[in-house]
């Protein structure tokens, strides 16, 4: 089941960026950190593409397709993961449409950002218990050691983001791990 260690692994690395990213704004927003417009744009280019070009796509065409044809009962909460995919794009684009705003207009922004930023948190906090809730221990339920094999297979032939070549998300997470500062990060404090 390397498919279940490769989606905690994408989780856990998004619950860090989506956890700074917390960090981050209410600290500017108490005015106990400056703005840092690179940091602000690397974290959600990290979470507008992760989840979208890598995390999704291996769910959406692998995993979901097989659960559902395995288990009636997954069908109802896969419609609802799939539906969350895109709402969470969704949101998301309008968090960097909010974020482009702010850079813009410079203080003026932050309350119209500010604003989107914690449903977006609870947004995605929600979908990610539910795939590690729900989805998780039903598809070691009702998926065959066949269906696993089949699915392992096809995840490993997805691009691995954080490795090798490819390593585009793996440097982009160390940025942001470098910029944000502690304890959420390595950068500098405020």
């Amino acid at each position: 089941m390397k498919t279940i260690d490769i989606i905690h692994d994408e989780h856990r690395a998004l619950a860090a960026v989506l956890q700074a990213l917390r960090f981050v704004v209410g600290e500017i927003r108490a005015g106990t950190l400056q703005v840092d417009f690179r940091l602000l744009t690397a974290m959600v280019d990290y979470i507008t593409q992760v989840p979208e070009k890598v995390h999704h796509p291996k769910e959406d065409h692998y995993l979901f397709p097989r659960l559902r044809s395995r288990s009636p009962k997954a069908a109802a909460l896969i419609e609802i993961l799939e539906d969350q995919h895109i709402a969470g794009y969704c949101m998301t684009i309008d968090l960097l449409q909010a974020l482009i705003h702010y850079q813009s207009v410079g203080a003026a922004g932050f309350a119209a950002f500010d604003a989107l930023v914690q449903p977006y948190l609870d947004f995605n906090w929600q979908h990610l218990n539910q795939e590690e809730v729900e989805l998780l221990p039903l598809a070691r339920e009702v998926l065959s050691e066949q269906d696993w094999t089949e699915i392992d297979t096809a995840f490993a032939a997805n691009f691995d983001p954080y490795a090798g070549a490819e390593g585009e998300f793996k440097e982009l997470f160390g940025r942001i791990v470098n910029m944000t500062p502690a304890p959420y990060g390595l950068g500098p404090a405020g």
